[in-house]
């Protein structure tokens, strides 16, 4: 029996999550016709809008919402010439209709309800725009346009919503206390191109409130369009069935489309005959009508503008790559005729002089010239460390000695003197040698113009100069310390 509750009360728990996920997809969704617009835009004689208000920068319902739940779908389209726009668009659900010129994008501030903004300037240069927030209101804060608004956010989003090939849309769903905004980017016509912005719950917004739309530019401007402000209203199950007074019957609904039908042959017979009345001024308005571009024309347009600057990049690289291919080219001919020992030609006959540059001979004989410079300089060393050994040896001598005279070391003064002498005259021949095969090359590795002393034989020269220097310095000294002892 204990395995048996065990068992029973998970099997429990997943049939309420799957009765409760069947009620939840089961929503059942109504069209509210009274608080959407669509095409085509339907107007009275005296300019106003059925069931809107509209002026300035906003649009409002004129009756409240008498249902709880509700799903609007927006579509509109926010272009502008400028890298960055401004302000933006906004959606409000408010329990007063704002004002038609206001302060927070085209509306009042202080508001009671919810705002949700499609915010494309950067006010606190954070670089996080175009962006999408909701902003939950109860009437006493003032909207924070310093910081964008995100200090007072209930979600948002980083989504881009300006420029679009088509029309971006936001679907807008509040029930049961939940807000989600689906968000459509606008770059595909498909319907079914939607992903999540945000979801938050806990959201408790007023009971009938208002629907509205604003939009607002500043120092840079952008055109916002609505194209559609669609409002659906949700109903959890089993609810739309008890309330009856909400239901249209079928006498009714055919009334309602026989009028509609009505007003639409009236209202096109009314533009008929004024297009007969006033001829002139339609001819005007079809003029004035082809400095603006339709939806189409735009797409196009924008189609044909992208495959421009394509075409224009692909051109320039097209060019880049001809000049280096030709580069290429004319270094290879260059190095072909250098190998040969060619001239290249020029136009009209006229050989072109190619820059002389060293040849494979000319750099052995330059490696032989500097390994006999190498050996004569290690001779020289040798001789000059030879020279020091000596002196230290008669300078150890001296000291060791019980007088202060110069103790003999196997041979006499004058013997040093004489080995020292023969020294130098070797390092003269040397030298002169060294010379004389420097000075007698190969007629092929000879300098066509100039003096062939390069920077690498000059310092080898230096270098022994130095050690005669030296060694001439060294045995100098010995000599005077020899003296000072005598004395």
């Amino acid at each position: 029996m204990k395995m048996a509750a065990e068992v029973r009360w998970p099997v429990l728990f997943y049939l309420l999550i799957i009765v409760n996920y069947l009620n939840a997809s089961d929503v059942h969704k109504k069209f509210e016709y009274k608080y959407s617009f669509k095409p085509p835009y339907l107007a009275q004689k005296d300019g106003s809008v059925p069931f809107w208000n509209y002026g300035g920068r906003a649009i409002w319902t004129k009756q409240t919402v008498d249902f709880d739940w509700w799903e609007v779908e927006l579509k509109f389209n926010i272009n502008g010439r400028g890298r960055i726009g401004a302000d933006g668009l906004a959606f409000w659900y408010t329990t007063q209709p704002g004002s038609f010129d206001g302060p927070v994008f085209g509306s009042s501030d202080m508001w009671n309800g919810l705002g949700i903004f499609f915010d494309s300037f950067d006010n606190d240069n954070k670089h996080n725009n175009p962006y999408i927030m909701a902003i939950v209101n109860d009437g006493t804060k003032v909207f924070d346009h310093a910081n964008d608004g995100t200090t007072q956010m209930s979600a948002g989003c980083l989504r881009d919503f300006r420029n679009k090939l088509f029309p971006t849309q936001a679907k807008i769903e509040y029930y049961q206390n939940t807000l989600t905004l689906l968000f459509h980017n606008g770059m595909t016509s498909s319907p079914d191109e939607f992903e999540l912005c945000f979801r938050v719950e806990n959201i408790f917004l007023p009971k009938g409130a208002y629907f509205g739309v604003s939009a607002a530019t500043g120092g840079l401007a952008d055109d916002h369009d609505v194209m559609h402000f669609l409002t659906t209203s949700l109903h959890p199950p089993g609810q739309i069935q008890l309330d009856q007074t909400r239901t249209v019957s079928n006498e009714d609904q055919a009334k309602i489309s026989q009028e509609y039908q009505d007003y639409q042959k009236k209202l096109d017979q009314q533009k008929e005959d004024y297009r007969k009345e006033h001829p002139d001024e339609r001819r005007e308005k079809e003029e004035f009508d082809d400095w603006f571009e339709s939806d189409s024309q735009r797409e196009l347009r924008q189609i044909f503008t992208g495959q421009s600057h394509m075409f224009e990049i692909l051109r320039e690289l097209h060019k880049k790559l001809d000049e280096t291919i030709g580069k290429q080219e004319r270094t290879l001919s260059l190095i072909s005729q250098l190998q040969v020992g060619g001239v290249q030609t020029g136009g009209g006959g006229q050989p072109v002089q190619l820059i002389d540059t060293i040849r494979r001979q000319e750099v052995d004989a330059v490696l032989s010239n500097q390994n006999i410079i190498l050996n004569t300089a290690r001779e020289i060393k040798s001789f000059v460390g030879e020279v020091n050994s000596k002196a230290e040896s008669i300078l150890t001598n001296q000291a060791r000695g019980p007088t202060a005279q110069v103790q003999p070391i196997g041979y006499d003064y004058q013997s040093l003197i004489s080995e020292m002498r023969d020294g130098l005259n070797q390092v003269k021949r040397d030298i002169a040698q060294t010379y004389n095969k420097l000075t007698a090359a190969p007629p092929a590795t000879s300098c066509p113009t100039g003096n062939c002393l390069t920077t690498t034989m000059f310092i080898v020269f230096v270098v022994i100069q130095l050690f005669i220097l030296l060694g001439y310095s060294m045995y100098r000294d010995s000599k005077e310390a020899q003296a000072k002892k005598f004395y």
